[in-house]
């Protein structure tokens, strides 16, 4: 299996999304910018997360995009599968015709992987990867801090020891 920037730009941006959220309807022009992701294609990924009821958008003067539910209910295989990305592993896409017509040997260990990474992008939610990320952001304030109060130099240090 391979994840896609489609998935990967989908994660992305509702990340961006979701820590924005508390500030009103988030616009997809402003992810783009933060993001560096085309807007056209953001376009296209939050007409599928808005179908999916993941998003909810909002028309008019200060519209854009909010979350749809929580982000503590909203979990990673959601945001993968929503822009129609398969989270399989088997070449067959569980068909069991790999080889030949016919599951080939290593058919059971590829499905075993495929439910493993289902297993895990379902325990990841929204919520967990904003929270990965203000603690990222508090750190890097932190390092800064520490780096301009050390003086000349300190900062490339301290950045690098952050890392």
């Amino acid at each position: 299996m391979r994840l896609t920037t489609k998935g990967r730009f989908a994660v992305t941006a509702m990340i961006d999304l979701a820590l924005r959220s508390g500030d009103g309807p988030v616009t997809l022009a402003g992810i783009s910018e933060r993001q560096k992701i085309s807007l056209s294609y953001l376009e296209q990924l939050f007409g599928k997360l808005r179908r999916y009821g993941l998003v909810d958008s909002v028309r008019g003067p200060g519209g854009g995009y909010c979350l749809a539910r929580p982000a503590r209910e909203i979990t990673v295989a959601d945001m993968v599968r929503a822009v129609d990305e398969p989270l399989d592993a088997t070449q067959c896409h569980g068909k069991e015709n790999c080889k030949d017509d016919e599951r080939c040997m290593t058919h059971e260990l590829w499905t075993t992987l495929s439910a493993k990474m289902y297993e895990y992008l379902t325990s990841v939610t929204l919520s967990d990867l904003v929270e990965a990320q203000k603690k990222k952001a508090g750190k890097d304030v932190a390092v800064i801090k520490d780096a301009r109060r050390n003086g000349p130099g300190a900062a490339g240090k301290a950045m690098a020891a952050a890392a």
